[in-house]
């Protein structure tokens, strides 16, 4: 059955893939004509600024010499036939940087970086990974055993050096010239896996990293086959979110579980730059800090009081979870891929609602208080499949077909490359639903070990 209604929906998105628009401009030099990929009409773009009929673009000078010449079509034909020996990009930050080529031997930090080189057939070249992959064992079960070079903002440096890498792929925005300062003859690259913006995904940073990794590792093809399967269901969601009426949205409040290193007393909510709250608006639910003035700020959280919480009274409450930090440090209830006991997370959801100030909430009255795992915010699959879930979760009558676990099923198996059954492993959403559930006509009181079916 399961397969079946991928299937059907699959066939639906083959109008929805043909009228998305172009994604944004490919970050790599040789891009002359500023399209997202470098074939001949990039040759053609040089050959005519060389001639005088076109004019120079920021990415035409393909070998970075300050000239826009006939060396620029050299260039451009060796990244065309995967021959270059060396490959200028602009990185996550909009710095330009050389990786060098081939890459041979490539240090992950944090889960998107390591799932994005899995993606991208190269896992078998990762020789060290962070604290977060190597504390992710089953979701990452070679990669985890590669060696720990220690937590991400601050790596063991001399750890990463012994393992002899050619490219170290940092997660973070931050810190990366000091990385680099500490690593010589390592390329450190900051693709720009940090900013998905579901709000905006064909022109988003994300898919622009994809595709720049596939240029670096020469998987061109294999990027372009995931982001098209991704963006089509980005696609697939945002459309029917759009169509439900404004009556029909409910009203959601995501919020980080209150962990003890938060504040205590104390909310956190998310902006409109956050993955989480671009997942949910992306279903077409009402997020409930879209009135709050933080809303459009540069900070992704935003701390509220009680007071703001309770008068929103919210339909939902969701909480996002976190399993391992950036600052390797592992949190609970365990959830996600390496979690199998729902006790844990059970008895952190109770936890949560006896909070005598919530008491009187919708959400919690109303039993629609869900725990969802951090991977859907931190992993590879840039918020697609968390916000697969919650479509599925705050509006089932407009997702009626839609199946979350297909979906996150095929992310791993096909692109992944997992063996891993979410029939019978893994908690993701908490409690979850099951067929014919969520919204707000009726919530399980049920617990289940299975994820959403």
């Amino acid at each position: 059955m399961k397969e079946t209604i991928l299937a059907a929906v699959t066939l639906m998105l083959g109008i929805s893939l043909a009228i998305m628009p172009a994604s944004a401009t490919l970050g790599v030099f040789g891009n002359a004509n500023m399209d997202n990929t470098i074939d001949e009409l990039d040759v053609e773009y040089v050959q005519g600024i060389i001639d005088g009929r076109n004019d120079p673009t920021d990415l035409a000078d393909a070998d970075g010499n300050g000239e826009i010449d006939e060396k620029d079509i050299v260039q451009i034909e060796m990244i065309i036939e995967g021959k270059e020996t060396e490959l200028i990009i602009l990185d996550g930050n909009g710095e330009p940087m050389t990786a060098h080529k081939p890459v041979e031997r490539i240090v992950v930090e944090y889960l998107d970086n390591a799932e994005l080189v899995s993606i991208l057939n190269a896992s078998d070249k990762v020789v060290g990974v962070d604290y977060a992959v190597a504390e992710s064992e089953y979701q990452f079960p070679e990669l985890s055993g590669r060696m720990n070079v220690g937590q991400m903002n601050e790596p063991d440096y001399e750890a990463v050096l012994s393992s002899d890498p050619d490219l170290l792929l940092t997660f973070s925005p931050s810190n990366v010239q000091n990385k680099a300062d500490n690593l010589p003859g390592v390329d450190v690259v900051f693709l720009g896996l940090y900013y998905p913006d579901l709000s905006d995904p064909e022109n988003s940073k994300f898919v622009d990293a994809v595709r720049k990794l596939g240029y670096i590792l020469d998987e061109e093809e294999r990027a372009e086959e995931y982001l098209d399967w991704n963006l089509g269901w980005v696609e697939e969601i945002r459309a029917r979110g759009e169509n439900v009426p404004e009556e029909d949205r409910p009203k959601v409040l995501i919020c980080a579980y209150p962990y003890a290193h938060l504040e205590v007393g104390t909310f956190r909510t998310y902006s409109m730059i956050d993955t989480l709250t671009q997942m949910a608006m992306l279903t077409g639910a009402k997020v409930m800090a879209e009135d709050l003035p933080e809303f459009l700020g540069s900070s992704y959280r935003i701390d509220v009081d009680p007071e703001w919480v309770i008068e929103q009274n919210s339909d939902f409450i969701y909480l996002h979870l976190v399993a391992h930090t950036y600052g390797g440090i592992s949190l609970d209830p365990s959830n996600g891929y390496d979690a199998y006991d729902p006790e844990e997370i059970e008895a952190a959801r109770e936890a949560f609602t006896r909070r005598p100030e919530l008491g009187e909430m919708k959400a919690v009255k109303g039993g629609r208080v869900y725990l969802g795992s951090g991977s859907f915010r931190n992993d590879a699959s840039g918020g697609l499949i968390g916000a697969a879930y919650m479509a599925k979760l705050f509006l089932p009558e407009a997702f009626a077909d839609l199946d979350p676990e297909a979906i996150h099923q095929e992310y791993l198996t096909r692109f992944l490359g997992l063996d891993y059954d979410l029939d019978e492993e893994g908690i993701f959403l908490y409690p979850p639903i099951a067929e014919g559930e969520g919204g707000l006509a009726g919530v399980s009181d049920r617990y289940y070990q299975s994820i959403v079916t």
